[in-house]
């Protein structure tokens, strides 16, 4: 997906979404996979480098993570507070988790404290 000048690629053995240009890593969002109840990308933490912020960078990852997630058929449960924030005030492109998915994917990350 490209926005302006701004590609957004998904590393999804690195668990990152990240916005490059120029060849430059400028933001990115630190996810995981999550299985069951059911198959999501949780988000934990949206970050963009300070000499680009206010740029739309973090909404447009926020925008493609939800994208990615609807072509695998797949949720999105936002721990991220950006992410969550920004799904409230997209409600036609960010469908809001079921509670369970969130109970879930907070269980995993605290099963899994090394990984973020």
């Amino acid at each position: 997906m490209a926005m302006g000048d701004t590609e957004i690629r998904d590393d999804r053995a690195a668990g990152r979404l990240e916005a490059v240009t120029g060849g430059e890593v400028v933001g990115r969002i630190e996810y995981f996979v999550l299985d069951t109840p059911e198959r999501a990308l949780v988000p934990v933490h949206t970050v963009v480098e300070p000499a680009h912020e206010g740029k739309g960078i973090a909404g447009g990852l926020a925008r493609e993570l939800y994208a990615v997630a609807a072509r695998e058929d797949g949720a999105v449960a936002p721990l991220c507070p950006y992410v969550a924030k920004w799904a409230e005030r997209h409600p036609d492109q960010a469908p809001a988790a079921d509670p369970e998915l969130i109970r879930a994917a907070k269980e995993w990350l605290a099963a899994h404290p090394g990984r973020f």
